[in-house]
């Protein structure tokens, strides 16, 4: 299977197969080429293959005549945010996010800070297929490349944000899990600023990744243990490029994905009215907290970019998407996952509530995900299929993203993934049974 993945959430695939030098050279000067040759930052995550694709990420914007500044291994928001410190036109991360370690992906970001939309990703694309980049002369390749800490400055911007004194004086203890990746260069040092006894584990960036970079039920035992033995009053987990977060509450509860955002509407909405704003395969538990405080949502197609715009067209309170990305908008208007422990921490110091007792407020609604690795060339003839048979049934559905079908007591969701070559069906309902049904219907409609 072809496992390279070109779209709107950049472009990622496995290196030694499909994920290559010369592609990420490609890649890069098409970037530089775009950016007309301007000031562009660069960051990765600690995955054994980032110096490689540093080096020719590097080498594609210098041979495009851009002025290049390597920001080591950080997270992708504190690139987001350094980008609009330094006065840059855009930057690159080298990450994959939630991907597991074979896979590496170029994330692009614009000059605001944001992802390149549907848009501009296109046109980045047709200068990458055009191949007609930008080539400085010998005199005008920059002779250097300086180097920024944009951790530090990510950790001003935070202490800003969020009522720290109040932190402070709470005295919690947190558990934090780093997946010895970019995040061991913050979480920690952030969680220490706000006085907390931090119980760090996989907080060594130059070591392996002890699990899967995903914050979900699978990889948290480990955290879970630690929040137990160390009577920590929560437990965080980060995915390898610091946009998803995991939650572990202080009885050992491992909070489910799509909790992160419900939790943090929940504290969001409490403080203020306004729109909510996620993707159409975000939990309705979000419509339920929303209900609660007279607050409305918003639904995008997937991907952090479309959810970015939405925030500013609706001027949202509060968004992201039900991966555990959580967009706070008075840190910035992407996902940070160090925003959301602010968030968290900070409405637990103001109320002396627990974690487990905000847990308790969300609404429980049963979710089930499920991936088909399919061939890129028979991706939509069988969602092709699916519309067919649709159509001949009479039922209505939304093509915001893929096919949203609304069931009774629940709904199911089946869309072509951003980050791999797969179909996701997603399924939720007010029991594991029906929510089972629900997926089952969609899997007998893909013929799979």
């Amino acid at each position: 299977m072809n496992s390279l993945k070109i779209g709107i959430s950049g472009v990622r695939g496995v290196v030694g197969e499909t994920f290559t030098p010369e592609l990420v050279v490609g890649f890069a000067q098409a970037f530089g080429t775009y950016l007309d040759s301007g000031r562009i930052l660069v960051c990765r995550d600690a995955r054994t293959s980032g110096p490689m694709a540093r080096a020719a990420a590097l080498a594609g914007l210098l041979a495009a005549g851009c002025e290049v500044f390597d920001l080591g291994i950080c997270p992708t928001p504190s690139l987001q945010l350094a980008v609009k410190w330094m006065s840059a036109d855009g930057g690159i991360s080298i990450t994959a996010g939630h991907n597991p370690e074979p896979w590496n992906a170029l994330k692009f970001v614009r000059g605001d800070g944001l992802y390149l939309n549907a848009t501009q990703a296109d046109e980045l694309l047709d200068i990458f297929h055009q191949a007609e980049f930008a080539k400085a002369t010998w005199e005008r390749i920059q002779s250097k490349v300086e180097e920024r800490d944009a951790v530090t400055h990510h950790l001003e911007i935070l202490a800003r944000a969020f009522d720290t004194e109040a932190i402070r004086a709470r005295h919690l203890t947190v558990a934090v899990d780093c997946c010895n990746s970019s995040c061991s260069l913050l979480s920690p040092r952030w969680l220490r600023e706000l006085g907390c006894e931090v119980l760090a584990v996989n907080d060594d960036p130059a070591a392996p990744f002890p699990h899967a970079p995903e914050p979900r039920r699978q990889t948290m035992a480990q955290l879970r243990a630690v929040v137990c033995a160390g009577h920590a009053d929560i437990g965080f987990a980060h995915d390898a490029d610091g946009e998803r977060l995991g939650i572990v509450t202080e009885s050992g509860e491992i909070l489910p994905e799509e909790a992160t955002l419900a939790a943090c509407a929940e504290i969001q909405l409490t403080r203020e009215s306004g729109a909510v704003v996620t993707n159409v395969s975000t939990s309705s538990a979000i419509e339920q907290v929303a209900a609660r405080h007279g607050a409305s949502v918003v639904r995008t197609p997937v991907g952090q970019a479309y959810v970015s715009e939405a925030m500013i067209e609706n001027r949202a309170v509060i968004g992201g998407e039900g991966s555990g990305g959580v967009i706070v908008p008075r840190v910035q208007l992407t996902h940070d996952s160090a925003a959301a422990v602010g968030l968290i921490l900070e409405h637990l110091a103001r109320t002396g509530e627990c974690i487990s007792e905000l847990a308790a407020r969300l609404p429980r609604l049963s979710m089930i995900k499920h991936n088909v690795p399919v061939e890129p060339n028979r991706i939509y003839s069988l969602l092709q299929r699916v519309y067919d048979g649709l159509e001949r049934e009479g039922v209505e559905y939304d093509q915001t993203d893929g096919i949203k079908i609304a069931r009774p007591g629940g709904w199911v969701h089946i869309r072509v993934s951003n980050t791999e070559s797969m179909i996701r069906v997603i399924a939720e309902a007010a029991t594991p049974q029906q929510a089972q049904e629900l997926l089952d219907q969609a899997r007998d409609m893909l013929g799979k």
